[in-house]
Protein backbone atom coordinates (compact mmCIF):
# COMPACT_ATOMS: atom_id res chain seq x y z
CA UNK A 1 0.00 0.00 0.00
CA UNK A 2 1.37 3.60 -0.81
CA UNK A 3 2.44 6.01 2.26
CA UNK A 4 0.44 8.96 0.54
CA UNK A 5 -2.89 6.62 1.05
CA UNK A 6 -2.01 6.09 4.78
CA UNK A 7 -1.22 9.65 5.32
CA UNK A 8 -4.21 11.29 3.58
CA UNK A 9 -6.31 8.51 5.33
CA UNK A 10 -4.92 9.37 8.99
CA UNK A 11 -6.03 13.04 8.76
CA UNK A 12 -10.10 13.44 10.78
CA UNK A 13 -10.30 16.85 10.80
CA UNK A 14 -13.03 16.98 8.26
CA UNK A 15 -14.41 13.40 9.47
CA UNK A 16 -17.52 14.64 11.36
CA UNK A 17 -21.21 15.36 11.54
CA UNK A 18 -22.03 19.58 10.32
CA UNK A 19 -25.16 19.82 11.87
CA UNK A 20 -26.85 22.78 9.99
CA UNK A 21 -25.61 21.08 6.51
CA UNK A 22 -27.94 22.59 3.56
CA UNK A 23 -27.13 19.09 1.90
CA UNK A 24 -26.00 15.58 2.67
CA UNK A 25 -26.06 12.55 0.50
CA UNK A 26 -25.70 9.02 1.69
CA UNK A 27 -24.11 6.60 -0.70
CA UNK A 28 -22.96 2.95 -0.66
CA UNK A 29 -20.52 0.96 -3.07
CA UNK A 30 -22.41 -2.13 -4.51
CA UNK A 31 -19.23 -4.14 -5.07
CA UNK A 32 -17.91 -3.92 -1.54
CA UNK A 33 -20.38 -2.36 0.66
CA UNK A 34 -18.28 0.69 1.42
CA UNK A 35 -20.54 3.38 3.05
CA UNK A 36 -20.22 7.14 3.26
CA UNK A 37 -22.39 10.42 4.26
CA UNK A 38 -21.29 13.73 2.77
CA UNK A 39 -22.85 16.83 4.96
CA UNK A 40 -22.30 20.35 2.67
CA UNK A 41 -23.48 23.64 3.52
CA UNK A 42 -23.40 25.52 -0.20
CA UNK A 43 -24.81 28.90 -0.36
CA UNK A 44 -24.44 31.25 -3.64
CA UNK A 45 -23.35 27.94 -5.40
CA UNK A 46 -20.31 27.68 -3.16
CA UNK A 47 -19.03 25.06 -0.78
CA UNK A 48 -18.85 27.22 2.57
CA UNK A 49 -18.15 23.81 4.37
CA UNK A 50 -17.37 20.30 3.67
CA UNK A 51 -17.64 16.66 5.81
CA UNK A 52 -17.89 13.22 5.50
CA UNK A 53 -18.71 10.06 7.77
CA UNK A 54 -17.97 6.54 6.57
CA UNK A 55 -17.55 3.13 7.56
CA UNK A 56 -15.15 2.25 4.71
CA UNK A 57 -11.93 1.34 3.58
CA UNK A 58 -8.36 3.26 3.91
CA UNK A 59 -8.88 4.22 0.00
CA UNK A 60 -12.20 5.97 0.05
CA UNK A 61 -11.24 7.93 3.35
CA UNK A 62 -8.33 9.30 1.37
CA UNK A 63 -10.37 10.48 -1.63
CA UNK A 64 -13.24 11.68 0.66
CA UNK A 65 -10.62 13.71 3.11
CA UNK A 66 -8.66 15.15 -0.04
CA UNK A 67 -12.40 16.54 -1.42
CA UNK A 68 -13.43 17.74 1.89
CA UNK A 69 -10.00 19.67 2.45
CA UNK A 70 -9.85 20.91 -1.12
CA UNK A 71 -13.53 21.63 -2.30
CA UNK A 72 -14.18 24.02 0.15
CA UNK A 73 -14.69 27.63 -1.10
CA UNK A 74 -14.80 26.15 -4.13
CA UNK A 75 -18.02 26.52 -6.65
CA UNK A 76 -20.24 24.17 -8.19
CA UNK A 77 -19.19 25.40 -11.51
CA UNK A 78 -15.25 24.37 -10.62
CA UNK A 79 -16.32 21.13 -9.13
CA UNK A 80 -17.76 20.29 -12.47
CA UNK A 81 -14.41 21.24 -14.11
CA UNK A 82 -12.75 18.96 -11.50
CA UNK A 83 -15.62 16.09 -12.46
CA UNK A 84 -14.53 16.15 -15.95
CA UNK A 85 -11.02 15.78 -15.30
CA UNK A 86 -11.78 11.86 -13.33
CA UNK A 87 -13.61 10.47 -16.18
CA UNK A 88 -10.11 10.05 -17.67
CA UNK A 89 -9.52 7.84 -14.78
CA UNK A 90 -12.26 5.84 -15.76
CA UNK A 91 -10.34 5.20 -19.22
CA UNK A 92 -7.63 3.54 -17.10
CA UNK A 93 -5.16 7.33 -17.84
CA UNK A 94 -3.22 9.14 -15.75
CA UNK A 95 -4.90 12.18 -15.24
CA UNK A 96 -2.58 15.65 -15.87
CA UNK A 97 -4.37 17.80 -12.58
CA UNK A 98 -4.04 21.65 -12.87
CA UNK A 99 -2.08 22.97 -9.81
CA UNK A 100 -5.52 23.78 -7.74
CA UNK A 101 -6.06 20.00 -7.81
CA UNK A 102 -2.54 18.62 -7.84
CA UNK A 103 -2.82 16.90 -4.33
CA UNK A 104 -5.22 14.37 -6.33
CA UNK A 105 -2.38 12.69 -8.05
CA UNK A 106 -1.01 11.15 -5.25
CA UNK A 107 -4.15 9.01 -5.10
CA UNK A 108 -5.78 9.08 -8.60
CA UNK A 109 -2.84 7.21 -10.23
CA UNK A 110 -2.59 4.38 -12.84
CA UNK A 111 -1.37 2.35 -9.67
CA UNK A 112 -4.64 2.58 -7.94
CA UNK A 113 -6.73 1.74 -10.44
CA UNK A 114 -7.97 -1.37 -9.10
CA UNK A 115 -9.14 0.28 -6.08
CA UNK A 116 -11.07 3.34 -8.19
CA UNK A 117 -14.84 2.82 -6.88
CA UNK A 118 -13.54 2.97 -3.21
CA UNK A 119 -11.49 6.35 -4.35
CA UNK A 120 -14.46 7.57 -6.61
CA UNK A 121 -17.07 6.98 -4.09
CA UNK A 122 -17.16 10.40 -2.22
CA UNK A 123 -16.72 11.69 -5.59
CA UNK A 124 -20.17 10.15 -6.42
CA UNK A 125 -21.93 11.07 -3.60
CA UNK A 126 -20.86 14.60 -4.64
CA UNK A 127 -21.83 15.07 -8.13
CA UNK A 128 -25.20 13.63 -7.12
CA UNK A 129 -25.13 16.84 -5.11
CA UNK A 130 -24.11 19.17 -7.12
CA UNK A 131 -25.97 18.48 -10.46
Amino acid sequence: MDINILKIASDTKNNKHINNCTHSMKYKSQICGDEIEIFLIIKDNVIKDFSYQSQSCIYCNASANLATKNFKKKSKDEIKNFLKLLDKFNDKENISFPSEWKEFKKIFDKKNYARKECLTLPIKALKKVIQ
